[in-house]
C-alpha cells in the first residue's frame, strides 16, 4: 500500500470518481456509523465505497418506469379476451400454429 494519496480519502479508495460532481451528506448516529464502518472494513473497502455499492444495489431493486403507465397497460390488457384452457392443450396449439406455413 505504498500508493500515495492523491485527493482520495483513503489509499485504497477508487479514483474512478475523479469526475464526480455531486456529493451527498448522510447524518448518522455514532453507533450506527461505527456499525456501518465495521461492515465496510469486513468487506475490505471504505465506508464511502460500501455506501455507493449499497445504493446501487437498492436502486436496481426498484421497479423501472412509471407505475401508473404499467397499471394502465395491465388494465387495457384485461379488457381483451385471451384463449384459455389446459396448459398442455394451449402449448400444443401454439406449437401446431408455429409449424404452419405463414403467408408472405
Amino acid at each position: 500500500m505504498s500508493r500515495a494519496c492523491t485527493g482520495l480519502t483513503h489509499y485504497n479508495e477508487s479514483d474512478s470518481f475523479a469526475g464526480m460532481t455531486k456529493r451527498m451528506q448522510v447524518l448518522l448516529e455514532d453507533a450506527e456509523y461505527r456499525r456501518l464502518q465495521r461492515i465496510a472494513r469486513r468487506r475490505h473497502m471504505t465506508l464511502a465505497e460500501w455506501v455507493r455499492q449499497a445504493l446501487r444495489a437498492a436502486s436496481r431493486e426498484e421497479a423501472d418506469g412509471d407505475p401508473g403507465k404499467k397499471l394502465s397497460v395491465v388494465r387495457e390488457a384485461a379488457t381483451h379476451g385471451y384463449p384459455i384452457g389446459d396448459i398442455d392443450q394451449v402449448l400444443e396449439e401454439i406449437e401446431a400454429g408455429s409449424s404452419r406455413d405463414l403467408p408472405e
